[in-house]
């Protein structure tokens, strides 16, 4: 693929970055590490033979790099995984000039970046996502963090890359099912601010569930759009950028609740649907954009219903969670298509009713 064949989609900020989109884009790495002698790849075991090619590419460039591996999954985002990472930059002397690479999915790159930005309080890193939801939205953006037994991304950092690489190659081998959970995140993206993405989708949504599939580059390039003008206005998340946390108050707790175990939009699919019930019971959202979650999502094969008994501790989740301030919840919900708006404590009879219209 050539440069002209590669997509640009700037993120603007205190520190501007772009995120490439296209085929073949390792050759991009060297260039941007640029000034770094000592480079670490962190990556989960499925990505070791990719990694070693990494580094073995890079030290041909010229630079001393290293493969760090860590679990795959929600099992790398924790404390102790993060302890292990920061052994190995110690013992190879990595210093302020020095850069990190996230390869893996999302987990893998929250890790890489709290890592990055924890590491003498902050050095480079590029983001090679190589999942749906990689690409569209963990890599992008510059928010990082692990997680507690508390909950998910409780500990993190706002700490912009300095490029990601969005490879195309890479979702030819992404397992189906991973592949279908990271499209509730494309859909997010269609109902809080694109709704060209909803009607790509709903024309074959078949079609748009197996990789490599002709609609693919315009679904991520859209929602990567989408993420990086909001990332643009607001970084450290003080208003606009809440809106990407549709879906996920309840997809967060959901996670919790199953140990982590669940993909993650798998867990924000169900958020999406109990979020749009909850803006239709506040009054704010029309029945057809509410029922056009359930019908989209349901299309795509992703659940939209969770265990009835299970909305008390789920409650109690999301009482802790990072939207939260002081003891009042907050939601991310819709006024309309793609007109996101925050609300602060919901009635809570209005939180157990829009919980039934999600319960099995």
């Amino acid at each position: 693929m050539s440069l002209s064949d590669v997509t640009r989609i700037e993120v603007r900020g205190e520190r501007s970055y772009e995120v490439l989109i296209g085929t073949g884009l390792l050759a991009e790495l060297a260039p941007l590490l640029s000034g770094a002698q000592r480079v670490a790849i962190i990556h989960p075991p499925t990505l070791r033979a990719t990694a070693e090619g990494v580094r073995d590419d890079l030290n041909a460039a010229g630079f001393e790099a290293h493969v760090v591996e860590v679990p795959d999954g929600e099992d790398a985002k924790a404390l102790a995984v993060a302890g292990f990472c920061f052994d190995v930059l110690g013992q190879v002397g990595f210093t302020r000039s020095d850069a990190i690479i996230g390869l893996g999915g999302g987990a893998t790159t929250d890790l890489a970046g709290w890592v990055a930005a924890s590491w003498l309080r902050g050095v480079r890193i590029v983001q090679v996502p190589t999942t749906l939801a990689g690409m569209v939205d963990a890599a992008v953006g510059g928010k990082t963090g692990i997680n507690t037994e508390r909950g998910k991304n409780l500990v993190g950092a706002f700490h912009p890359p300095i490029g990601v690489l969005c490879d195309l190659a890479a979702l030819s081998t992404l397992p189906v099912n991973d592949y279908i959970a990271g499209l509730a995140e494309v859909v997010k993206c269609g109902f809080i601010a694109d709704p060209r993405i909803l009607e790509i989708i709903e024309e074959d949504p078949d079609l748009v569930t197996s990789p490599g599939n002709p609609r693919e580059r315009e679904l991520i390039e859209r929602s990567v759009a989408v993420k990086a003008r909001v990332v643009s206005q607001d970084l450290t998340e003080q208003g606009p950028r809440e809106i990407l946390n549709y879906g996920h108050t309840l997809g967060h707790a959901i996670e919790k609740a199953e140990r982590y175990t669940w993909r993650h939009g798998a867990a924000v699919s169900i958020g999406l649907v109990y979020a749009a019930e909850l803006s239709r019971a506040l009054g704010r959202l029309d029945d057809e954009t509410a029922d056009r979650h359930r019908r989209i999502l349901s299309a795509l094969r992703l659940p939209v219903t969770y265990r009835s008994g299970a909305f008390e501790q789920l409650l109690d989740t999301m009482k802790v969670d990072k939207k939260a301030r002081g003891n009042r919840l907050r939601f991310v919900l819709l006024d309309g298509l793609a007109r996101p708006v925050t609300v602060d404590n919901p009635d809570p009879s209005l939180l157990v009713a829009a919980y039934s219209e999600v319960s099995q």
